[in-house]
């Protein structure tokens, strides 16, 4: 962020505002699996979205993470998210 940030004449982002915005209302999903599912099934109580866009990397993080970061979206957080919203079958 702080690379983009200075071509645009932004301050550096501070630890403090990094950690703000990764908490539950904050604008990024930084985390384990888990913190990320929680955070996008919040959202879901709030916009009853249907659909979820991400972006897993702004800058200069190593292409192993991203990598890393797309597998443990697809392995663990969309199954997490997806089990909590599907129904429960009713019973017959």
């Amino acid at each position: 962020m702080d690379g983009i940030g200075r071509e645009r004449g932004w301050q550096p982002m501070s630890r403090a505002a990094f950690e703000s915005s990764r908490r539950p209302e904050g604008a990024n999903f930084v985390g384990s699996p888990a913190e990320v599912a929680e955070k996008i099934l919040a959202l879901h109580a709030i916009f009853n979205h249907d659909r979820f866009l991400i972006q897993f990397s702004v800058g200069t993080l190593p292409h192993a993470d991203v990598m890393r970061s797309i597998e443990l979206f697809g392995t663990e957080v969309a199954p997490l998210v997806r089990r909590e919203l599907t129904p429960a079958p009713s019973p017959r």
